[in-house]
């Protein structure tokens, strides 16, 4: 099983540069590769991303959750 550059652009994009909050992947079985499915600005909320996946289809996500410690 392959993972598309798309992919891995996407990942950084989102650590790094925070211009997605959200990334859903999912396999292509064609392909044979894990693909993204969809993005979510940065201004979306966990709602959003909970909403935007399948309730009876497997999918792989990574959200940036926002958070402040105690110390700041």
């Amino acid at each position: 099983m392959g993972v598309a550059d798309h992919c891995k652009s996407a990942y950084l994009e989102l650590q790094r540069k925070k211009v997605h909050r959200y990334i859903v992947f999912k396999i292509d079985e064609k392909k044979k590769e894990v693909v993204v499915e969809k993005t979510g600005g940065p201004a979306e909320s966990y709602e959003d991303f909970t909403s935007s996946l399948p309730e009876n289809d497997c999918r792989y996500a990574v959200y940036d959750f926002d958070f402040v410690t105690s110390e700041n």
